[in-house]
């Protein structure tokens, strides 16, 4: 477990900054780095994850997840050695409305890979409180069974009440799983809101869990899911529940040939399958593995990861300038004022954001 220090360092940022990862946006002290490195060694933070140390690799990712400014500088020591012992894994994205199943499905299908000899790791991403930034990080309860298993890794993970947060926690936790030696990384997603599309811009496969007669159908096409899912999977298909989920994936598949252009050279299956009673979930590993064939095949899979690097970049740049625009004093003042002529009614919003800007650009 990570020492009393260290922890109390990382809460203490967390309850002064409110969430902000000002460690991104404000370099550190030098007494406060120095501080820092005394408490955190990371050659050996770096050795021990390379041996799947499994206490060692759960600190190194309460480090990436830090807000301190100091610690973000270490976490980015750790991860540039990282990475060229990662990359290797091949990440599946799961989500679906809430009470779809999506715990007990990753808890079966972990299982299913772990008896064909994978090493599973599981990053659930747990929704922030927007008032208190803390979230309850439930799901390694609700997969009791594939947490005691020693191929096999739960990490829940906060969102941290922004895309930006899904998007650093969650693929940096990744690497340092890669670098660990597990060759299977499952992506949950909080299963609503926009952390589906940051979730999709970071695995190889994206699957969307459905339920029959809950409207998931509509729902998927309203929020776009469906034109990201690569494989669609109704679960709950057991007992009483087996026909309509089979009608409930005829309809998903005919929705699917709408949303979908068919010049694409993968078509994504929608197939039935209960978590529970363990059914389905070869058929589903079998999809999976065929999408990667399919993939590679045609020079996609490269060309993919290659494109959600660009876009990790990018998105990281624009919540940085964001956090800055919002954190910056002299910005803040004028954004006060701005605000204050809008509610007189002294100036129209696109002036008002016009001298924020110019504030921002000062800095």
């Amino acid at each position: 477990m990570p020492d009393r220090e260290f922890l109390e360092d990382t809460l203490g940022t967390l309850s002064t900054t409110g969430g902000t990862d000002l460690g991104a946006i404000v370099p550190p002290a030098p007494e406060m780095l120095r501080r820092a490195r005394q408490r955190i060694n990371v050659d050996e933070l770096y050795d021990a994850v390379l041996a799947n140390e499994r206490t060692k690799v759960a600190r190194a990712i309460t480090l990436l997840e830090s807000t301190s400014a100091a610690h973000r500088e270490l976490a980015q020591e750790l991860l540039v050695r990282l990475l060229p012992h990662s990359g290797n894994a091949l990440r599946i994205g799961i989500t679906g409305v809430p009470g779809v199943g999506k715990s007990t499905f990753i808890e079966a299908l972990g299982m299913h890979l772990i008896g064909e000899g994978h090493r599973v790791a599981v990053v659930a991403i747990d929704p922030s409180s927007t008032k208190t930034r803390g979230s309850i990080l439930g799901d390694k309860t609700r997969m009791s069974k594939l947490s005691r298993e020693d191929k096999a890794f739960i990490r829940p993970s906060p969102s941290a009440g922004t895309l930006g947060g899904v998007a650093k926690a969650t693929r940096e936790a990744m690497v340092v799983f890669e670098a660990a030696g597990y060759d299977i990384i499952i992506v949950e997603t909080v299963g609503v809101g926009q952390s589906e599309v940051a979730v999709h811009q970071m695995v190889d496969i994206f699957t969307f869990l459905a339920l029959s007669g809950a409207g998931d159908q509509l729902q998927g096409i309203k929020k776009g899911v469906l034109e990201m899912a690569e494989l669609v999977a109704i679960n709950k298909a057991d007992g009483a529940n087996e026909k309509p989920a089979k009608r409930a994936a005829r309809d998903l598949a005919a929705a699917m040939r709408m949303v979908r252009s068919q010049d694409e050279i993968w078509h994504p299956p929608t197939i039935t399958m209960s978590a529970v009673e363990g059914t389905g979930v070869d058929v589903f590993w079998g999809h999976v593995q065929e999408h990667q064939k399919v993939m590679r095949e045609n020079g996609l899979f490269e060309e993919r990861r290659r494109h959600q690097q660009v876009g990790w970049m990018w998105q990281m740049v624009h919540e940085t300038i964001r956090m800055r625009l919002e954190n910056d004093p002299d910005v803040k003042t004028v954004s006060r004022d701005m605000e204050r002529a809008l509610r007189d009614g002294a100036t129209t919003p696109t002036l008002a954001a016009r001298n924020i800007l110019a504030a921002f650009d000062s800095i």
